[in-house]
């Protein structure tokens, strides 16, 4: 077999604009910084994404070590306002909610559970409403009011 020249390798192809995939916009405000900056609304969502899988991974997965999350496409530290050290298990969940949220082509932003097209598989939606369920409870009796506003507005 011939090998490819090096004029071959390098050259560029040009693909018919009909047949390129378009693909959604992510609702973010470019900065001169490294990661996009979030919309308020989208990064309140991811906020309350992280406190919640936090809550659920720190009392339910107690016995498990952990570790930082890190994303290359999102700043899991600014977003949540402190370092997330999470089990694999939830870091995996975080991280795909991240980009469910993220990716979502609702707008505005339905609650999951009344989302007419679901994203998660139902093992994910399964174990994101166990999510949900046990830290929004954990939440309202520990006297947070900011989230009891949440869930009723």
């Amino acid at each position: 077999m011939i090998a490819p020249t090096r004029e071959a390798r390098t050259a560029r192809v040009s693909v018919p604009a009909s047949s390129v995939v378009r693909t959604a916009a992510l609702p973010v405000v470019r900065s001169g910084g490294s990661m996009p900056t979030l919309d308020r609304v989208l990064r309140r969502d991811l906020k309350t994404l992280a406190t919640f899988v936090s809550i659920f991974c720190a009392q339910r997965h107690a016995d498990r070590k952990t570790s930082p999350l890190f994303l290359k496409t999102h700043d899991v530290t600014a977003i949540a306002g402190r370092e997330v050290c999470l089990c694999p298990s939830c870091r995996k969940l975080l991280a795909h909610a991240f980009m469910k949220r993220t990716h979502c082509p609702m707008d505005p932003k339905p609650a999951c559970k009344r989302c007419p097209n679901h994203c998660y598989s139902p093992i994910y939606r399964k174990v994101m409403r166990s999510v949900m369920r046990y830290s929004g409870r954990e939440l309202l009796l520990g006297g947070r009011l900011d989230y009891l506003l949440h869930f009723l507005f």
